[in-house]
């Protein structure tokens, strides 16, 4: 017996470790980089509370030699909603607020569209979900680029009327984390990014990361982000540099206005992985019991069946806990979230029985590197059997973006030869939506210019359509063209505007769904 204990060590050294990354993996990464033409990523792999990798690969910006690094920020979108949670963590390790306190107890000018809401929501229910807002509900106030201050933006939920009763379903916001935000502002009384800057960034040893744009634009060893935009529909034609101003605006940042480096995020799963410990044993970011509680499921969330080449990704279950998605995958618990800004796509993501994580930031909006390189990894640290998943998701990616390709052609080929039913002149005028502002029509030579004068630079031409809906073309191609339907009265005036993205793939903060605007000072 005790030969064969001497023997178990030199077994287990002979045996390559399933912890260890995949063989060759930095050169799989450059070549899906280059396969999808992504310029750059920033990777960073932890093990058993060990960073066996952080590292860049690529360049931050076409047409520019500077290499991406270890050291390098990329914008980390939505992933950064658990940042916002843990920031309230510390709070409550404090003593200064309860994840079930009433947030008018801490905010006591907070108004929901219904007044039992207003008085039953919780700090809990600002971050899973489940208010009964639509899908996106009020996001066209952040992107592409918002100017409302914070507290204006918390003003206007009042006039977003819920799109099911509360707490009956899921549907995924950005407005209510902008709300957290203002709580955390509230009860520590310092701006929300100093409170992270001081009680979240610097206490978890994360040199770089950051969530003041003024700082991220200035930063010299920044990602510069890219996309296809200008074609048919989003994600099609040749990359492209995008502006980089083009972000959530300031005051959304506690939805998703982090930037981080591959060295930040290593050493943030490893602070998630160890339950709020720091990596150096010495003290705590916050207290194991707040660890358990933002990764215990609150949501539940649907299950739509993915289609073929990807359907083995779809989860037996899945829900949302405070700022993570939960979800199995080949029997294991997964804790995760993908985020998404102009430009820039991430993940972040965990095995906690075994003790990895991740995270793939890239400076474009390819899925092969981001989700293709995810479920590799995946794969292999549960012993799953490899399968090429970047080839499936360009797969995925070519026939959804076909798909609506295909629809929009349809739309823009075959509408009514009818309309408009008014002289053009008068559809121009001022209309209003109680939660966006104001909407500007006016003449533009023999046709119409539209202003959405809430969102700076918002602004394009508007050409018929059929009766009486035009699509309104932006003079930024990376704003997605809408429909805007104009209604009439009886007498033949101009009643009310809705609109509808043309793109059926347009991304939901383009929540064109959402507004109604009536003319400014009675019908026109």
């Amino acid at each position: 017996m005790k030969r064969h204990l001497l023997l178990l060590p030199l077994l287990l050294a002979a045996t390559p470790a399933l912890a260890d990354p995949p063989a060759g993996f930095d050169a799989r990464v450059e070549a899906v980089r280059r396969a999808s033409e992504t310029p750059g990523m920033a990777v960073a792999i932890v093990e058993n509370g060990k960073v066996v990798l952080a590292k860049g690969y690529g360049i931050r910006k076409l047409g520019a030699p500077a290499k991406v690094d270890a050291d390098t920020l990329f914008m980390i979108g939505s992933t950064g909603k658990a940042f916002t949670s843990a920031a309230l963590a510390t709070l409550v390790d404090a003593g200064k607020i309860g994840w079930d306190d009433k947030v008018i107890d801490h905010l006591p000018g907070f108004q929901m569209y219904d007044p039992w809401v207003t008085r039953e929501m919780t700090i809990r229910d600002l971050l899973v979900h489940r208010s009964g807002l639509g899908l996106g509900a009020g996001d066209l106030l952040l992107v592409p680029r918002g100017k409302l201050s914070r507290a204006e933006l918390v003003r206007r939920l009042r006039y977003l009327p819920p799109a099911t009763s509360f707490r009956s379903g899921y549907a995924y916001d950005n407005i209510l984390y902008v709300v957290a935000g203002a709580v955390i502002e509230a009860v520590s009384g310092q701006p929300w990014e100093d409170y992270m800057r001081d009680h979240v960034f610097r206490p978890a040893g994360l040199p770089d990361a950051t969530a003041d744009m003024a700082r991220q634009l200035s930063a010299p060893d920044r990602a510069h982000p890219h996309g296809r935009a200008g074609g048919t529909v989003r994600g099609t034609g040749p990359l492209k540099l995008l502006d980089e101003r083009d972000r959530l605006g300031q005051a959304g940042a506690p939805a998703g206005l982090i930037a981080a480096s591959a060295n930040d995020m290593a050493r943030w799963l490893q602070i998630q992985l160890a339950g709020g410990a720091l990596p150096d044993g010495k003290g705590r970011l916050y207290s194991e019991a707040a660890g358990k509680e933002m990764w215990a499921p609150v949501t539940p969330m649907p299950i739509e069946p993915y289609p073929d080449p990807v359907s083995g990704i779809t989860p037996g279950y899945q829900a949302y806990a405070l700022g993570w998605d939960v979800r199995d995958y080949h029997g294991a618990q997964v804790i995760w979230h993908a985020g998404g800004l102009f430009g820039f796509t991430t993940v972040v993501v965990m095995i906690p029985e075994k003790k990895v994580g991740f995270a793939i930031a890239i400076n474009s909006e390819e899925i092969e590197p981001r989700y293709g390189l995810m479920y590799e990894l995946l794969d292999h640290y549960l012993g799953v059997p490899a399968q090429d998943w970047p080839t499936r998701f360009a797969k995925f990616k070519r026939d959804r973006i076909a798909g609506a390709e295909a629809a929009v052609r349809q739309q823009a080929g075959a509408p009514a030869k009818i309309g408009p039913s008014l002289p053009v002149a008068r559809y121009a005028g001022r209309y209003v939506d109680p939660w966006y502002g104001a909407l500007a029509v006016t003449p533009n030579g023999g046709g119409l210019k539209v202003d959405f004068t809430t969102t700076p630079g918002m602004t394009g031409r508007l050409e018929h359509y059929q009766y009486d809906t035009f699509v309104a073309r932006f003079d930024d191609s990376a704003i997605e063209p809408a429909y805007l339907t104009f209604g009439l009265d009886a007498e033949g005036k101009v009643s009310r505007i809705t609109a509808k993205p043309v793109s059926p793939i347009a991304d939901f903060s383009f929540d064109y769904k959402d507004l109604a605007f009536v003319p400014e000072g009675g019908a026109r």
